[in-house]
């Protein structure tokens, strides 16, 4: 049994009462760490067997997102897309949502998200595009950029952004050419801009209304000054994205860059 069939059995109220913030947090626990099921006082029992053996943190993880893709789905299932797709820079086309995502074309539909003509192998994909979708759109774009330490409830998040995305980033455009980072980061959806102050500056379309600039500085030996890059984001991001998964958006960022220049 999985942490879905399990969820299945409770009430899904996010009551708290069995010491978890949420019912699927309680139902990946059961099956990952072995927790006593009837620890939920409303969980229905019969016919219920646990097997944890073989079920790793990571499985439960992975189970938690796809939970979650399901609950973004019904949360869209109502949705008018022809009528939202001009607020999130969108087409509409046969009862779908098209538009990039990190240089990549994105096929959107109620039941299925496909990118670049194949269905997402992480399903925190998924569930960045999801809530995209669900924000509705916001206000657009004004230009006018932040850093993530400017946004509310972001302490962890900066220190999480540093790592996984600003350092990579630095570590790998420190050991290129300018030239082929340029040309690489237009596969990622990315243009150059002028910055008198970095090395070199880059704008990416993550979302078509999610612009985000990187600023990148090589490193000085003679000064003891490292490699740094900086993530700047327009200050609505917030509008069309959780922290949470705008920080993810990042990662991803990160991540196709770092593939691209390999």
């Amino acid at each position: 049994m999985n942490p879905l069939e399990i969820v299945g059995r409770t009430p899904k109220t996010n009551c708290g009462e069995c010491g978890f913030p949420t019912c699927l947090a309680f139902a990946a626990a059961v099956c990952a760490t072995g927790v006593d099921p009837q620890k939920c006082p409303y969980i229905q029992l019969e016919g219920l067997v646990i097997e944890t053996a073989g079920f790793e943190l990571e499985d439960a993880s992975r189970q938690r997102d796809l939970a979650l893709v399901e609950h973004l789905k019904s949360k869209i299932a109502e949705a008018d897309f022809k009528a939202l797709a001009p607020r999130i820079g969108a087409e509409f086309s046969d009862q779908s949502l098209l538009f990039s995502y990190l240089g990549q074309k994105v096929e959107l539909s109620k039941e299925v998200i496909l990118i670049n003509g194949a269905e997402p192998e992480d399903p925190r994909d998924q569930i960045l595009l999801y809530n995209y979708v669900y924000s509705g759109g916001g206000r657009k774009p004004e230009g006018e950029w932040i850093g993530m330490e400017s946004m509310p409830n972001s302490i962890s998040k900066v220190r999480t952004l540093a790592r996984y995305c600003e350092e990579p980033i630095a570590k790998i455009f420190n050991a290129k050419k300018i030239t082929e980072i340029i040309n690489q980061a237009e596969h990622a959806g990315g243009e150059r801009f002028a910055d008198s102050s970095a090395t070199i500056a880059l704008e990416f379309l993550v979302l078509p209304m999610l612009p985000q600039r990187i600023l990148f500085w090589e490193e000085e030996p003679e000064d003891g000054f490292p490699a740094k890059t900086k993530v700047l984001y327009d200050r609505h991001a917030l509008d069309y994205l959780d922290i949470e998964s705008l920080l993810f958006s990042s990662e991803r960022l990160a991540e196709r860059l770092v593939a691209l220049l390999s």
